[in-house]
């Protein structure tokens, strides 16, 4: 299974941009995962090219209103959807902003991380950390602890 990581805005604050880079490498023995970032404008715009990006994939919405899941829950979910034949996932996570009501309303998953508002790069390095975990269990390393 595929993974594509929507953001709007690319990493600026130095130590979320090396967490991310970490946990990207780390993934590369375990699962395909990408980050494509795509420019902030109008929700329209932001709309647009987040569905242009996630074209065919199973996609996923980043929303503090979202469920939430612990990590052995999540490591489930990516179980199943890898049994289920998915092929692609795409997760969206918007800028300052959040997503626009259009958005929110065509996306049949939605996540949160936490209760809290993430800034835009806290949450993605939360996210790629979270992939990493949920492979590590898996795969019943000792990288997650209960």
């Amino acid at each position: 299974m595929r993974w594509t990581i929507i953001a709007t805005g690319k990493p600026a604050i130095g130590w979320a941009k090396q967490g991310i880079e970490d946990y990207l490498l780390r993934l590369q023995k375990t699962a395909s995962v990408e980050c494509v970032y795509i420019r902030d404008g109008t929700p329209a715009e932001v709309t647009k090219r987040m569905l242009a990006a996630s074209e065919g994939a199973f996609r996923v919405l980043l929303d503090e209103r979202g469920k939430q899941r612990r990590s052995q829950e999540f490591a489930r979910w990516v179980d199943a959807r890898q049994l289920d034949g998915c092929k692609r996932v795409a997760i969206l996570i918007g800028g300052a902003n959040g997503h626009s009501p259009e958005l929110k309303e065509m996306i049949k998953e939605s996540w949160s991380l936490s209760n809290m508002t993430l800034q835009h790069e806290c949450a993605l390095l939360v996210l790629v950390e979270q992939i990493y975990r949920a492979y590590s269990i898996l795969r019943g390393d000792p990288y997650h602890r209960e």
